[in-house]
């Protein structure tokens, strides 16, 4: 499979993706794989200048949210024997007022080893911007959401391409 090069069509969010660390277990054979994701910041303005102002308001003049690009890092294991993947991954910008770590896995499935399932979990928190928390992560949980989906959408186009297979649909 050839690289893939950022940005591209299929999420034009990612500015870049750095892989920092990669290896490979021999006696598991498992592929362990760091990755930093360079991402465009999609706060909306409208969110970023309220959080802005709520900062100055109480005397500390900083600009949170408005930073051009947000830093992720990506952890993977791959195994090729079991037929699964596991992801776990965080943010790296704006880690003194937010977390967001989320943890994904695929597997093949009990059901029918032609199919894979997907399961994902996420955790944000937000704290450091008074009344918006909510407002900020209930964006950043729609987002990720929405994330998600397009993911699982992107991974069964890839899988359609490399493996020519219909899709249940």
């Amino acid at each position: 499979m050839k690289p893939k090069m950022y940005p591209n069509p299929m999420d034009k969010n990612v500015i870049s993706v750095k892989i920092m660390e990669e290896k490979r277990d021999e006696s598991t054979g498992i592929i362990y794989r760091k990755r930093i994701a360079i991402c465009q910041n999609v706060v909306p303005e409208i969110l970023r200048k309220s959080l802005s102002t709520l900062v100055i308001l109480y005397w500390k003049k900083v600009s949170i949210l408005k930073v051009p690009n947000i830093q992720l890092e990506e952890e993977s294991w791959l195994n090729h024997q079991e037929r699964n993947m596991a992801i776990r991954s965080h943010c790296l910008t704006w880690t003194q007022y937010a977390s967001m770590k989320e943890e994904s896995v695929f597997r093949e499935s009990m059901e029918n080893p032609n199919w894979t399932e997907f399961i994902q979990r996420g955790r944000i928190s937000i704290t450091g911007a008074g009344f918006l928390n909510c407002i900020l992560e209930t964006f950043a949980s729609t987002f990720l959401r929405q994330g998600a989906q397009k993911g699982i959408r992107i991974m069964e186009m890839l899988l359609k391409e490399q493996c020519g297979a219909p899709l249940a649909e």
